[in-house]
């Protein structure tokens, strides 16, 4: 199945140069694999390379690539070339896939107090338990489960192996055992909310774990307890977020980066993969904490070294003062 160019066009806006609207495209492929009936992106002027070598029918460029594109051939000019992608490829999926499934799968377990829009739809063996409920045009793939009275709102899309609402991890130590903090809370997702594969949403222990509206999960992460995560911000894989802590609107983590409890984060704050965050981040920015891996005696010699830096600093700039007056 094809889509013209034209269409996609009509669809999405941009300024189609140097190609035919009849143009019909087999596929969207990346640059170095496009071919002549293929539908490309051009992302990063560091690839302008790939572009100029590109069979694609036409790529999607910024407009400082605009000149360098039509040497190759046809483009389509836009002001952020990734998300013009991305909107292409939902167009793409709208045309070539079935119909959106409603309902409820026959092999998925729904308790008779759970509320399910009569437009989401429910997977094959997914459960929802008692009091929960699912908004409108929401997806919950295979073997989702939505714990008691948790909430789910709209166009949410949750992939397979998704728990929301499992007990979180509280315990109170008393001689020398474990006491369990039972876990009275709930979990509330907002909007347009997608959940990796395999992630995991606790329940709150008093008040409710919030992932507002936006947000997007990969997959494999751990949201601890009464966590609160503000609008629009997204999280790679094997990310690990503690209880209580309050990441902010618009804020990214990097892959298996960690965040530790009762911590906050300010909105627009990004953490790079791997980084463990022992502190609150009050403003905006880019933040790094990682140490590079080396063989394990010369790893702790370096790391003890790292905390004398500041000392040995302000021995350096003693003695350089100390030369100067002399």
């Amino acid at each position: 199945m094809s889509l013209q160019l034209g269409t996609i066009v009509d669809a999405l806006g941009g300024v189609l140069e140097g190609g035919d609207r009849q143009t019909e495209l087999q596929r969207i492929a990346p640059l170095e694999v496009a071919g002549p009936g293929d539908l490309s992106f051009l992302s990063h002027p560091r690839y302008q390379s790939q572009l100029a070598a590109s069979q694609a029918a036409c790529v999607i460029v910024a407009p400082a690539m605009r000149e360098a594109a039509l040497v190759r051939g046809a483009c389509i000019v836009t002001d952020n070339p990734y998300a013009y992608f991305a909107r292409a490829t939902q167009l793409w999926r709208q045309h070539h896939a079935p119909a959106p499934r409603m309902g409820v799968h026959p092999s998925a377990v729904v308790d008779a107090s759970a509320w399910v829009h009569p437009t989401a739809w429910v997977g094959p063996l997914c459960v929802v338990e008692r009091g929960a409920s699912i908004g409108a045009g929401t997806v919950l793939q295979s073997r989702v489960t939505v714990g008691e009275d948790c909430h789910v709102g709209e166009r949410c899309l949750l992939h397979p192996g998704v728990v929301i609402g499992a007990d979180g991890f509280g315990f109170a130590s008393d001689r020398g055992a474990w006491v369990k903090i039972e876990q009275l809370g709930a979990v509330r997702i907002g909007n347009d909310v997608e959940v990796g594969a395999n992630t995991c949403i606790d329940r709150g222990a008093l008040q409710d774990t919030v992932i507002e509206d936006g947000v997007k999960l990969d997959n494999l992460i751990q949201i601890g307890h009464n966590v609160r995560i503000g609008r629009h911000s997204a999280m790679a894989g094997c990310v690990g977020v503690a209880g209580s802590a309050t990441i902010g609107a618009h804020c990214t983590v990097g892959g298996g980066a960690i965040v530790l409890g009762h911590l906050a984060l300010a909105d627009h704050v990004h953490v790079s993969a791997a980084t463990v965050v022992t502190h609150a981040l009050t403003k905006p920015g880019q933040y790094t904490g990682m140490f590079p891996i080396d063989d394990n005696a010369k790893w702790e010699k370096n790391a003890a070294t790292l905390k004398q830096l500041h000392r040995l600093r302000e021995r350096i700039k003693a003695l350089e003062q100390a030369h100067k007056a002399a």
